[in-house]
């Protein structure tokens, strides 16, 4: 079974590094080198998160459709291909852009729109086959291991595409993303080698509980404590997530960082979150989950605020601690949170609950996105100063983590529920890459 978790590992490693340069190289280029809007950015990076609820859909149907004896290996592949077509694409986007904006824009839906299908088509699909493949006992370990081999993808991605790409030019960045799309591909195929077994050996427990959003949005609504958990969980991920496209190129207007140094920011706040995964395996069962969720979620804020200040002083060395502990606060935050989202389900509705903080994580994203590209967009116009649009948003996402920690007093687990089959703290990790 090590075997085949690796190759599962390397499948989520595959896809994950096809996102890489889009959010930590093409948004810096696009936003900073060629002073494209920050809107306009945002709303092509929103597509993934658009395409979401296509997931319940295609996981019934890959359940009900083998192709060729092969129930996820098609559909995988599928995706994978999908990924990589979108990364390949997208360097053109931002060349065409700056060329005819118009079929710059148009080029940015197709790229955007591949790499959003394909990464809900394959996400579905090597999750479904790793939940099949490890049985109930082995699924936690074998999604912990997917989901930290990504991180090692990430932060190995990272350091590769600033070596790659030091300054910008059209062909250093085609060649970059080619490079990337080549590598993917050939993990992605290697992890697919012989890793299925064909003729629906799984036909028998294919069928796995799935809920409509209507159905999750009635189990949030019905319930206050749920009800305050889900406006938590979207303001805290909402401004954890939404500063993603915006680090790199606000590294470059306030500090001059190049190309090269910008795209390392995803490696550093990578090691970071790896470093807080041990400390919350460490802290699992020895202190409580809330105080450990708000450890998180307040060293999350204390970055934010860093970076703040690092723009408003001019302080390179301020802005990398903001970065270091906003990439610590985000993993402590994501377990303990995750932890505290199990004891809120209900024996025999656990999939249920999940699949709602599923909803609010794609929700979070999306709000997150629109309201850096936005809001960052009118205050720049506004104040007439780039640097006014980050900060605003930055402060804005403090706002929100201030909200979300004193929102986090008022979630009484006892309330909700009196008994709850405790998962273990891999299976809390297996749910964080699911998610």
């Amino acid at each position: 079974m090590l075997i085949k978790r690796l190759q599962l590992g390397l499948i989520h490693v595959a896809v994950a590094m096809t996102l890489v340069p889009i959010n930590s190289t093409l948004n810096r280029v696009m936003i900073y080198d060629l002073n494209i809007s920050k809107t306009i950015f945002t709303l092509l990076a929103v597509f993934p998160y658009l395409f979401s609820p296509i997931q319940v859909a295609i996981g019934s149907f890959s359940d009900r459709h083998p192709i060729f004896g092969f129930r996820r290996t098609p559909y995988i592949l599928a995706g994978l291909l999908l990924c990589v077509l979108g990364l390949v694409i997208s360097p053109q986007v931002a060349v065409l852009m700056d060329q005819n904006f118009g079929l710059g824009l148009v080029a940015g839906i197709f790229a955007f729109g591949a790499w959003g299908m394909g990464y809900n088509l394959s996400a579905v699909s090597y999750l479904s086959l790793a939940s099949e493949l490890s049985g109930e006992k082995g699924r936690g370990k074998t999604v912990a291991t997917m989901f930290f081999m990504m991180v090692i993808g990430l932060i190995a991605t990272g350091v590769s595409l600033s070596r790659m790409v030091p300054t910008y030019t059209p062909e250093l960045l085609t060649s970059a993303f080619n490079t990337v799309a080549v590598s993917a591909l050939i993990l992605g195929l290697l992890g697919l080698i012989k890793l299925e077994p064909r003729s629906g050996i799984f036909a028998s427990n294919a069928a796995s509980d799935t809920y409509t959003i209507k159905e999750m949005s009635s189990a949030i609504l019905e319930n206050p404590v749920a009800r305050i958990f889900f406006l938590y969980l979207l303001l805290l991920l909402a401004a954890i997530l939404g500063q993603d496209v915006l680090l790199e190129p606000f590294g470059a207007e306030a500090f001059g960082m190049t190309l090269e140094a910008t795209s390392r920011i995803v490696s550093i706040s990578g090691v970071f979150t790896l470093i807080a995964f041990i400390v919350a395996a460490i802290l699992e069962g020895r202190a409580p989950k809330k105080t450990i969720a708000q450890t998180g979620n307040l060293g999350a804020l204390f970055g934010f605020l860093l970076i703040i200040a690092s723009g408003l002083m001019r302080n390179l060395n301020i802005f990398y601690i903001g970065i270091m502990l906003l990439g610590f606060g985000t993993g402590i935050s994501t377990v303990a949170n995750l932890s505290l989202m199990f004891d809120l389900t209900v024996p025999g509705k656990v999939g249920l609950y999940i699949g709602a903080w599923g909803f609010s994580n794609g929700m979070s994203r999306l709000t997150g996105l629109l309201l850096a590209g936005i809001v960052a967009d009118a205050a720049t116009k506004i104040t007439g100063r780039a640097m006014s649009g980050y900060l605003v948003v930055f402060g804005i996402e403090a706002l929100m983590l201030i909200i979300a920690a004193f929102m986090l007093y008022r979630i009484d687990v006892n309330v909700f529920r009196k008994q709850v089959q405790e998962p273990s703290f891999v299976e809390k990790i297996a749910l964080t890459a699911e998610s």
